[in-house]
């Protein structure tokens, strides 16, 4: 359980981050707010589709194939760092595909997540693990949304604004925005 609660503090804690800070990535990247609104609407959408998909998928592909859950949410934390990757790199117009990835794989991770608990510890003790297992990814979002990236926003937007933040704007400039500029 202390390894599923993990990969679930670095899974949706770090997919959390990504989705909670879509509005100033797209801001710094310079993308216009009509469509950060897009971003925000598209990875709430592709949750939802996460959750019907990935509970469909890893039935059928247990059924059928043997393929345990366990593969399937490591699949779905793997696809989630293309969506991380997309974000890091800042590949031109990539901010669309990165909400969708990010959404669909925090939807997909939570059947699988509770699937995996009930199967591999029984039901004896379900509603305490399940809360347990629940309970990871607010610790987690805590960890790499507010002391992590949070802090390092903040160092980045200071060194940016010539160290001081006290009446500036907070804003980072991302790489592609930053680069338009210079052209």
């Amino acid at each position: 359980m202390l390894l599923l609660s993990l990969a679930i503090m670095c899974g949706a804690g770090g997919t959390l981050t990504a989705l909670d800070n879509l509005g100033q990535i797209g801001q710094s990247l310079g993308y216009p707010a009509k469509t950060i609104n897009t971003f925000v609407s598209h990875s709430s959408i592709w949750s939802y589709a996460g959750r019907v998909a990935s509970g469909f998928t890893s039935e059928i592909l247990l059924s059928r194939y043997k393929f345990p859950r366990t593969l399937v949410l490591t699949a779905v934390l793997l696809l989630s760092c293309v969506g991380h990757l997309l974000i890091a790199f800042s590949v031109p117009q990539s901010l669309y595909v990165a909400s969708i990835i990010t959404g669909f794989c925090l939807g997909a991770l939570w059947p699988l997540v509770y699937a995996i608990i009930s199967e591999v510890f029984g039901l004896k003790y379900y509603s305490t693990l399940f809360n347990v297992g629940t309970v990871a990814s607010p610790i987690g979002a805590y960890l790499l949304n507010v002391r992590a990236a949070g802090y390092l926003y903040d160092v980045e937007a200071a060194r940016q604004h010539g160290g001081t933040l006290a009446g500036v704007d907070k804003t980072c400039k991302g790489v592609c925005s930053a680069s338009r500029s210079r052209s």
